[in-house]
């Protein structure tokens, strides 16, 4: 695709959709698993789908699926890494709440940031760099992570029981900013719908396989379940493709802090769709989280 230059503004709100549409996929998601479905099903589904739907992009589009012999490694290697992001967040998922699994993944755009500058890339700048953490603090809020009626002998017996779903949560936080460094250093130049193409087939295979090893499939008991996994497969296919098309163009490491709000459109979806209550504590954090991605995306420094 064109590899024009993206306004800031326009960016900014672009990922700020992409963000809801990726929280749309956590709300579809929790649909297919109440009614039947299982983690590796629906990781299958939405990998296989969009692989699927951007081929027929790509040749609608004309565009050539032959990669040069290094390049093609690359991107294999980029998409297991995404694949391990999906089990390890699953994981995470499974083991801890879910708000505090989101909130400890939702680190990847600081780890992104220094592991880029680490590497020698691009630097954060300094507005970047004070938005991240207040973006962060305003996630623990709206996300109700913290609990004011908790006690220091608590501490031990919390930690006893969290440990495990938060290494597995960083390990999903580790391995996306990987998947994103990587993809702009590497694959930056090339089309994004083949970008896009090449690391979601490759998740959609090894799910598969290992899937099929262990006979871990478990399809939709109704079609409640059904219209939930189809949803998410297309939410997450048009999120993930949108991501990698255009991050590369847009400046990963100075951007990619708006997909924190992903966890806010969770909410404001859950409250809609769901009927999930939302405290005003909640709301005040999802307000701080708007508010440090709005200042970021209004200047460069």
């Amino acid at each position: 695709m064109s590899g024009q230059a993206i306004p800031r503004w326009l960016g900014i709100v672009l990922l700020l959709v992409i963000a809801t549409v990726f929280g749309s996929n956590h709300v579809a998601a929790r649909l297919a698993f109440e009614h039947g479905a299982n983690v590796t099903t629906a990781v299958a589904f939405r990998s296989t789908g969009t692989a699927l739907f951007v081929l027929a992009l790509l040749r609608w589009g004309g565009v050539s699926l032959r990669v040069e012999g290094g390049t093609l490694a690359r991107a294999v290697f980029i998409g297991l890494l995404l694949a391990v992001q999906s089990y390890c967040l699953y994981s995470a998922v499974a083991r801890i709440p879910v708000a505090l699994a989101l909130l400890a993944f939702q680190t990847f755009p600081m780890l992104l940031a220094l592991i880029s500058w680490a590497a020698g890339g691009e630097r954060p700048s300094r507005r970047v760099r004070f938005a991240m953490p207040v973006a962060l603090i305003g996630l623990a809020l709206a996300l109700g992570v913290w609990d004011g009626r908790a006690q220091a002998s608590d501490l031990a017996a919390r930690w006893a029981e969290i440990s495990a779903g938060l290494l597995w949560a960083i390990g999903a936080s580790v391995s996306f900013a990987l998947v994103l460094f990587f993809t702009t250093r590497w694959l930056g130049g090339m089309d994004g719908r083949l970008r896009s193409f090449l690391i979601m087939s490759v998740v959609a295979i090894v799910t598969i396989a290992g899937a099929g090893a262990a006979s871990d499939f478990a399809l939709p008991a109704d079609a409640t379940g059904w219209l939930g996994l189809v949803l998410l497969t297309v939410f997450y296919g048009t999120a993930i493709t949108a991501t990698f098309v255009l991050l590369p163009r847009l400046g990963t490491v100075n951007n990619a802090a708006v997909l924190n709000f992903e966890p806010i459109s969770v909410l404001g979806l859950a409250w809609v769709f769901l009927g999930q209550a939302v405290a005003p504590l909640q709301v005040a954090g999802a307000f701080i989280v708007v508010g440090a991605i709005a200042w970021l995306g209004s200047g460069s420094k």
